[in-house]
């Protein structure tokens, strides 16, 4: 079964910027301490890299542009204006486009927010991570809790669109103080909230630092319970959750992450970048070089900054099912498992969507939808496991 046309799940456009001011010891994204580089150059072979990119796509409507990183907001304003203007002439922007720059809330890069806007960016991310100065030296940050308020005052004046990053489940982090330090986070947010649970990334100064037994983060037991507190508060506070981290007043939900969550098309340009692409009913996934000096070189020698492969019909499934699952609204599990030739009457999958029922992690519809509970959501992976199992089991028989 060919999959819905892509622009029924929108379109989207990624652009990674490498470079941050300091490493944060709990990250793990590709990403680089930042160093005087020639911009203009990056902004050429940014745009190089999306005119190779529309080659592929053809002509699309633009629903979204993401400036993720890294840390996009050490670029300047005219660098981004100059990259979304090179995005709007490559595809046909949407009327209610969503462009958003990921930013730290430095005193620095706050002065930068009115050119950002300026620039087109109608919507800023707040990498915040707590407001409690003492957890923010412990996360590596660089800025403070007076900044991040400010920050985020600012950017409430001056984007129409605003979400915050926090960080919990933190070492020694108790329920009270969650409470209060997410109660400052919904008064200062904007219609979004990104609220992550810490997790010990492999290779990560954290990892190091758990290994040698001086960092001690909380138990599952511990984490599960400010997760249910979390949830409690945002919906009380009408910011339910759309998705397993993120919470949103109505309308406020990330459109370009709607976009990886519906498995819908989009493109990524910079180092690492990840893309996804449907043609002709078969999914693509394209990937750039990681290191910011190779990506640069092959932009240069070859016009495009990766390669691309195609996803087999199993590896697809499986991507359908974890980003789905992760949304509120489910997963529709009939077209992903008619991709894999399964049917949902399959003993191997009965069983399976018969266990997950009788856990009560999550109930299937009438409309063939899996939406997990809150305890499901918590197990998301271990619940999206038993099912590709399932639909492995079927697919041998």
């Amino acid at each position: 079964m060919s999959a819905p046309p892509a622009p029924d799940r929108g379109f989207g456009v990624y652009i990674h910027w490498p470079y941050c001011a300091r490493i944060c010891p709990y990250c793990d994204f590709n990403v680089y301490k930042a160093r005087p580089v020639d911009e203009g150059a990056w902004v050429k072979a940014l745009t190089d890299d999306l005119a190779a990119h529309r080659a592929l796509t053809g002509p699309r409507k633009l629903g979204s542009i993401f400036f993720g990183g890294g840390t996009p907001s050490l670029m300047s304003p005219e660098a981004v204006g100059y990259l979304i203007q090179a995005a709007a002439r490559l595809w046909t922007p949407a009327d209610d486009i969503e462009i958003s720059l990921e930013a730290n809330p430095t005193s620095a890069e706050r002065e930068r927010f009115e050119g950002f806007a300026a620039a087109g960016v109608n919507r800023v991310s707040l990498g915040v991570q707590s407001f409690d100065d003492a957890a923010l030296k412990a996360l590596g940050r660089d800025h403070s809790a007076a900044e991040a308020v400010a920050a985020a005052e600012t950017a409430r004046r001056v984007f129409p669109r605003m979400s915050l990053d926090l960080i919990y489940a933190r070492p020694d982090q108790s329920a009270a103080a969650w409470r209060d330090e997410l109660a400052r986070g919904l008064a200062l947010a904007g219609d979004h909230l990104s609220l992550y649970q810490l997790t010990i990334e492999p290779g990560t100064a954290f990892a190091k630092a758990a290994a040698r037994g001086s960092l001690i983060p909380p138990d599952e037991a511990s984490a599960a319970d400010l997760y249910e507190l979390t949830q409690e508060l945002c919906a009380a506070a009408g910011f339910p959750a759309y998705e397993t981290s993120n919470h949103a007043r109505a309308g406020g939900a990330s459109r370009h992450n709607l976009i990886y969550w519906r498995m819908g098309d989009y493109v990524g340009v910079g180092p690492g970048a990840h893309g996804r692409m449907t043609r002709e009913g078969r999914r693509f996934a394209a990937e750039a070089v990681r290191r910011p000096e190779d990506y640069l070189a092959k932009v240069s020698a070859q016009g495009v900054g990766g390669e691309e492969t195609e996803l087999t019909t199993a590896e697809d499934a499986a991507e359908r099912l974890l980003m789905g699952l992760r949304l509120a609204e489910g997963a529709k599990l009939r077209p992903i498992l008619e991709r894999r030739g399964v049917s949902a009457d399959a003993p191997a999958v009965v069983d399976a969507l018969g266990e997950i029922e009788a856990a009560e992690l999550g109930d299937f519809d009438s409309d063939a939808r899996l939406r997990l509970s809150g305890a499901g959501r918590l197990l998301v992976d271990a619940v999206a496991r038993r099912l590709i199992f399932a639909m492995d089991a079927a697919d041998s028989h």
